[in-house]
């Protein structure tokens, strides 16, 4: 029995913005992982962007501007 368990998360749009511009450039099969539920993990995270956020329509612009915000937030 398949018990999936919706979790709503709340990321500023940038964060969202640069996570899946880095997921839809990166080799998941070059992504070190140490099972395999971490890669699918990641498709998952990737199909959830894509199918519930208008992200995927971020201009090269926005993804340009998100990087920057996100970057300015680096507190470590």
């Amino acid at each position: 029995m398949n018990n999936v368990q919706p979790v709503n998360l709340e990321l500023d749009r940038a964060d969202v913005v640069v996570l899946f511009n880095w997921l839809m450039s990166v080799d998941l099969d070059d992504v070190p992982i140490s099972h395999p539920s971490e890669k699918q993990a990641l498709a998952d995270l990737l199909l959830g962007i894509e199918m519930c956020t208008d992200v995927p329509e971020a201009t090269q612009m926005e993804i340009s501007q998100a990087r920057e915000q996100v970057a300015r937030n680096m507190g470590w």
